[in-house]
């Protein structure tokens, strides 16, 4: 998959193709179904289907004391993007020069940069300063538009990023995976911690949560995937607290995942964290030997879930 900055000069193979804009956090069910259809039309003209998206996420920057809300930072937009079927992505910086551009100077420079075949947008997709471009402004620009209805759930219920926001807030991890089309899962670098839990025999790779989406707090039965092992590597089973460990009160929240069976040094290394039930809230224990008592249950309770999972 070909990916490029927005920028002057984009390569040629981005340029007079299918597009589709949006900042598609999540790439969820409703995402996916633009995509298909402007794949379909891509198919049928012998064009590329490409995506422009934006980065950081608009709210990123309006709202920087915002609690974090990213279901897909770039690496896993990136992942899902080409899962789609997206031959093509172009990444434009959002910052407050773009985020003052008028929509109809949005427009032009779209037509003069990326001379699109056609664009594929939501038909509540708007743009440039004040958001005050419309799908229709395209056609002012000699831009062919094509404007999706959102798409709905069996309950007539629109997918959307926020609706995944909150069933993964209420640690509904199935429920979340059901609005996305796919497993949801968090990324990040493996750090050194303070090293408590391998003194309880529960060792753990720790990974700090940063500016992502996490769902409740609480431990979780996840599958674990190093990064740099390859695309091929195993999954592995791990019992993992996500949250700020009431009985140690930790500053900052993070992923601690006890990697069920394993033994080797990965700090430094990339984890892929994919949580599938949610197993227990963060509890603060009288004694260390309540504290062990429970982390023994959480890792069987994990491995009994897990061994039964496709």
């Amino acid at each position: 998959m070909l990916t490029s900055e927005y920028q002057d000069r984009l390569p040629k193979d981005l340029r007079g193709q299918v597009l589709c804009i949006g900042n598609f956090d999540g790439v969820h069910r409703g995402h996916q179904a633009l995509f298909a259809q402007a794949r379909a039309f891509a198919e049928r003209q012998n064009k590329k289907l490409v995506v422009l998206t934006f980065e950081p996420h608009p709210r990123e920057l309006l709202h920087p004391d915002a609690p974090p809300f990213r279901l897909t930072p770039p690496p896993v937009k990136l992942w899902r993007f080409e899962k789609a079927g997206v031959d093509g992505v172009i990444i434009a910086p959002f910052n407050w020069e773009t985020a003052s551009i008028p929509a109809e100077e949005f427009a032009q420079n779209l037509k003069d940069r990326l001379d699109p075949a056609r664009i594929f947008i939501g038909e509540d997709f708007r743009f440039g300063q004040l958001r005050r471009g419309t799908p229709e402004m395209f056609g002012d620009f000699s831009i062919p538009v094509t404007a999706i209805t959102k798409k709905e759930d069996e309950g007539a219920r629109l997918y959307s990023s926020s609706r995944v926001r909150e069933k993964l807030r209420q640690g509904r991890i199935s429920d979340a995976a059901n609005l996305l089309g796919w497993d949801w899962e968090m990324r990040g670098v493996i750090v050194k911690g303070d090293q408590r839990g391998r003194t309880l025999g529960f060792p753990t790779a720790n990974v700090p949560i940063g500016r992502t989406m996490h769902p409740a707090y609480g431990v979780y039965a996840t599958c674990v995937k190093i990064v740099e092992d390859g695309p091929d590597a195993p999954w592995y089973m791990a019992a993992t607290n996500i949250g700020i460990r009431p009985m140690f009160e930790i500053p900052q929240g993070q992923i601690e995942a006890h990697i069920l069976d394993f033994d080797r040094d990965i700090y430094g290394c990339t984890l892929r964290v994919r949580p599938v039930r949610f197993l227990r809230g963060e509890a603060r224990f009288n004694a260390l030997e309540e504290l062990i008592d429970q982390m023994t249950r959480d890792c069987a309770q994990t491995r009994e879930i897990l061994n039964t999972q496709p």
